[in-house]
């Protein structure tokens, strides 16, 4: 499959809220192979001989390698769409985590019922507005494992209207809901009423944010960001989330990009700029979509990339960053292995 295609079929399963995994099969004679599999299809899972040697290579992490039978070299990677902001309500604190989320590699969804808060002109970061009475939030959102919502509305009315329907649906990766002790207290006890699971409101953040001492709007958006980012990093499922990999593939499907070779990070020892499965696309002519950590990490890489554009192939590198760490007095100063290949 074209790597065009193969991206952009990806980033369309993605922005469906599909998980997928990329299987690529590289051979000794530098041929190479490729198929999406989404995880709903069972099916072909279970035809893929690789897994029946690793079955836990679907949870190892984003990016494993399989032991072939035919000694080939293969490659599993896990794609989760880029991880979504909620934000229920578009006060003074939702205006300052739409910017924080815009910075982390959040997609941002705003939503409020008053056309004066809840605007593009106002929340100019967010990906999504959306103005309508809480009351349709059902019509509008459907909620998944890859999103972190934010409750900030400003009463309790509204506060239960946004619960119930989360509550009713697949639990997000992170629920927290603003307030004072009284008002969270209200709230929980009259989900509890209403029969909802125990344990699912349990796993609610409330009240919402890091402990800091926050005050003022920003500083609470701050404590806020900092526990999304704690639940999303260390939380209970574990999930690795990788909205690097994920800025190549973007500019593939939406940007017209075309890489004719495509380097991945497979390994990393010690301290790198980059994460197991980031993703960096390039051109012979030197255009670039996405990262593998940037500089010295990506100049070797690139230097390869061209040879393999010009003959074909693929190539595993070991880029060592202790030595350019010293001289240039960097913080990072471990090692790397990518996978290089002629796209």
């Amino acid at each position: 499959m074209a790597a065009q295609s193969l991206y952009t079929e990806l980033y369309q399963l993605l922005e469906a809220g599909e998980t997928v995994f990329l299987l690529s099969e590289y051979e000794t004679d530098g041929s190479i192979s490729q198929k999406l599999v989404r995880q709903s299809d069972a099916g072909l899972f279970a035809s893929i001989a690789e897994l029946q040697l690793s079955p836990d290579a679907l949870t190892r992490g984003p990016l494993t390698t399989l032991q072939n039978p035919k000694g080939s070299l293969v490659v599993l990677e896990r794609f989760m769409a880029r991880p979504r902001l909620i934000i229920l309500g578009g006060g003074h604190i939702s205006l300052a985590l739409a910017d924080m989320a815009d910075l982390t590699d959040f997609d941002t969804l705003v939503y409020d019922d008053r056309p004066s808060f809840a605007n593009h002109q106002r929340f100019r970061t967010a990906k999504t507005v959306i103005c309508d009475s809480f009351t349709k939030l059902a019509e509008h959102i459907r909620f998944g494992p890859s999103d972190f919502v934010v409750d900030v509305t400003r009463g309790h009315l509204h506060d239960r209207e946004c619960l119930e329907v989360l509550l009713a649906g697949p639990e997000p990766a992170y629920t927290g809901m603003i307030g004072s002790q009284r008002r969270v207290a209200l709230v929980l006890s009259t989900l509890k009423k209403e029969g909802f699971s125990a344990q699912r409101i349990e796993h609610i953040h409330a009240p919402i944010g890091l402990s800091i001492g926050a005050q003022t709007p920003s500083e609470i958006a701050v404590a806020i960001m900092a526990e999304i980012i704690a639940v999303k990093r260390t939380g209970r499922e574990q999930t690795q989330w990788l909205s690097s990999s994920l800025d190549m593939i973007e500019a593939v499907a939406r940007n017209g990009f075309v890489p004719e070779a495509v380097i991945t990070v497979l390994a990393t020892q010690g301290s790198v700029p980059t994460e197991v499965g980031c993703k960096l696309g390039m051109t012979y002519e030197g255009a670039l979509a996405g990262t593998v950590g940037g500089g010295c990490s990506e100049a070797e890489a690139l230097q390869i990339g061209r040879e393999l554009i010009r003959k074909g192939g693929w190539k595993i590198h070991d880029i060592d960053l202790t030595d350019s760490a010293e001289d240039e007095g960097m913080v990072c100063g471990g090692t790397m292995r990518v996978l290089i290949q002629k796209a």
